[in-house]
């Protein structure tokens, strides 16, 4: 795990890259990576790397350099040492064993193919000092970040981070307004899209090639769900995805350093320990985090676990005055609000396991590819008892029924609306809006006048849906979680890294191991999901390895009672980050809906996650736009 960053001029442009700028974008992802850091610097083309080193330590320092290309790379790659072995059949001679190493071999070999040989996670960059060409992929999941700025000559800028990019003065930072409905609907922005103005993403399973201002972005692999796997029976199922999933945890077992996991106490934690316990020699570093209130603690099952399989168990218990005095710095490392809750747990977790290891496998992942969330199933049942009811009852008599929904005191007119009865019966009602932090309607109190007069568009899913229309899965659970892939697992996995990276740690998810994601895909709904049963085949496969206390409780997720506190002691967050005249003047909101909405989750109502987000917007904003500091 590392940082890594670049600029290429354009000859339009004329400039040459001074190695001043390229250190001090390096630098300022000096958490990515504290063990190491270099440039190369070619004229018009920079490149700088820190590294955080995992991997054939003693070697391995970037930017590395073989014949004409030079590489800056950020990841693992897994099945190196498979590529090694047949790159040499074809006369490549090897100098180290870093799997850096590997993928300059692989790049001179198969060109711009060389990403369909790599099984891991990665972003990295290639300069062919020969053609003059810039060579960038991105893992498929996007396990790892890459943000790029391409200016109006054609120049490009580009690092693990945004800030690095802002460090360079690749752009001036201004808030991108298209962006916003989509952020506070969805946890953060989906696609190519970031907060800031001309920032964007290179996209899970995409490269990049730049030549001489030019750019020409392809992608090169996307999750398939169809043709299905022929029929087979569900014991051939299971012990099949079994030793697949025994393999993807084996292999990321590979490091030359210290490793542990994140133990929650969830099924998905627990399975990678009860695997991984089997393939280590001594006992397993776990490491788990908590509140001290109950129903945000989940330390008993991290116990079970640890006693089950004899881990080195490490916890820590955080309180509210440490979650907040944190979330400022927080929101640097993140570069854009922290949209998920469970984010600043997390670093505190990571920060733990940095006293003990290197490394961390994680559970990411697995609710996504086998239908973990309890929203899965109740979107199934909303969309199929919706088709009815639209099918025999007339239309005015639907017009009736949600006008009468509307005049229904508190939680039953709440519960109601979020139903076929007020609701069309598609996806994007019933499973985008539906689990949106704001819904559409929402949103069209939240924001301004002014602010909306700025958006292309106000619908903040046109990204999911043009997704929807492009997957080939046909079952709509299938749909939901490719959704669910594109969206709100790349948001998991982006507080997963920037958070671990936060404490220099490198995080590792099994559970997306893309071979073991494309046999889950194409496997049955009733695999997945069977009847209340969500991660049917998971639980079936650690039968005789887990606890029945793990494999028969339902999902926690990380509950974090920012709520109470919001109502409660750090009253005071809220009243400066929300309802302060610094905030309200700003304009971006409707101050008379704020308030209204602090009021009623003051007054009970659980707003928890939208006062959480207008909170951490308003954070960002002065952290990267007024300059407080936050580091």
């Amino acid at each position: 795990m590392c940082g890594i960053n670049g600029i290429a001029f354009s000859t339009r442009d004329g400039r040459q890259v001074n190695a001043d700028v390229l250190v001090r974008m390096r630098d300022v992802q000096h958490h990515r990576g504290p063990d190491d850091g270099g440039v190369f610097v070619d004229g018009n083309v920079g490149l700088g790397h820190r590294r955080l080193s995992i991997v054939d330590v003693a070697h391995g320092a970037q930017p590395m350099m073989f014949g004409d290309l030079v590489v800056v790379y950020n990841g693992e790659v897994y099945n190196h040492n498979d590529s090694r072995e047949d790159l040499t059949a074809r006369g490549h001679t090897f100098e180290n064993r870093s799997d850096t190493e590997t993928i300059l071999h692989l790049y001179q070999q198969y060109g711009r193919d060389c990403v369909e040989h790599l099984r891991g996670m990665f972003a990295f960059a290639i300069w062919n000092k020969r053609t003059r060409e810039l060579f960038i992929a991105r893992d498929r999941f996007g396990v790892k970040p890459l943000y790029y700025v391409l200016d109006q000559q054609g120049n490009l800028y580009f690092g693990s981070e945004i800030k690095t990019i802002l460090e360079a003065g690749g752009i001036t930072p201004e808030i991108n307004f298209n962006a916003l409905p989509d952020q506070f609907a969805n946890h953060g922005t989906s696609g190519d899209e970031t907060l800031y103005a001309g920032v964007k993403r290179l996209l899970p399973g995409h490269t990049l090639m730049w030549s001489d201002g030019k750019l020409d972005i392809r992608e090169y692999w996307d999750l398939k769900y169809e043709p299905k796997h022929e029929e087979i029976s569900d014991r051939e199922y299971v012990d099949t995805w079994r030793e697949m999933f025994r393999e993807a945890v084996r292999l990321r077992l590979m490091a030359d350093v210290p490793l542990g996991m994140f133990l929650s106490g969830g099924i998905d934690s627990s399975a990678i320990a009860g695997v991984m316990s089997t393939m280590v020699s001594e006992p397993i570093k776990t490491f788990s985090v908590a509140f001290n209130e109950r129903d945000a603690n989940e330390l008993t099952y991290a116990r079970l676990v640890s006693r089950a399989f004899s881990t080195d168990h490490h916890e820590i218990t955080i309180t509210p005055q440490q979650f907040f005095d944190e979330l400022p710095k927080l929101v640097w490392h993140e570069d854009e609000p922290i949209g998920l809750l469970a984010s600043v747990p997390l670093y505190f977790v990571s920060k733990l396991a940095s006293e003990h290891v290197k490394v961390v496998l994680t559970g990411e992942g697995a609710d996504e590819m086998l239908a973990g969330y309890g929203r899965y199933a109740k979107t199934l049942k909303l969309l199929e008892y919706g088709e009815k009811y639209e099918s025999v009852t007339p239309s005015f008599l639907r017009n009736a029924v949600r006008g009468g929904v509307a005049t229904l005191p508190g939680g039953l007119g709440g519960k109601l609306s979020r139903t076929f009865l007020t609701r069309d019966s598609d996806i994007e009602s019933l499973f985008l809006d539906n689990f949106g932090v704001f819904p559409q309607a929402m949103q069209r109190e939240l924001f301004a006048r002014e602010t909306r007069e700025k958006f292309d568009s106000e619908n903040p899913f046109v990204r999911q849906n043009s997704w929807l229309e492009k997957t080939d899965a046909q079952d709509t659970l299938d749909k939901l979680l490719y959704a669910d892939t594109k969206t709100y697992l790349h948001e998991l996995l982006m507080k997963q890294d920037q958070m671990s990276m936060a404490a220099s740690i490198e995080s590792r998810v099994p559970f997306l191991d893309h071979k073991l994601a494309e046999f889950s895909a194409k496997m049955p709904r009733k695999m997945k999901l069977r009847g209340g049963t969500t991660k049917w085949i998971l639980r079936e496969a650690m039968k005789g390895i887990l606890p029945t206390e793990i494999l028969d409780r339902p999902k926690m997720g990380f509950p974090v009672p920012v709520g109470q506190w919001f109502r409660g002691e750090f009253k005071h967050i809220v009243d400066e980050y929300v309802l302060s005249e610094r905030a309200t003047k700003r304009g971006i909101f409707d101050e008379r809906f704020v308030r209204s909405l602090v009021a009623r989750h003051n007054a009970g109502e659980n707003h928890d996650e939208r006062i959480w987000a207008l909170v951490n917007f308003e954070i960002w904003q002065r952290r990267f736009f007024d300059g407080e500091e936050g580091k």
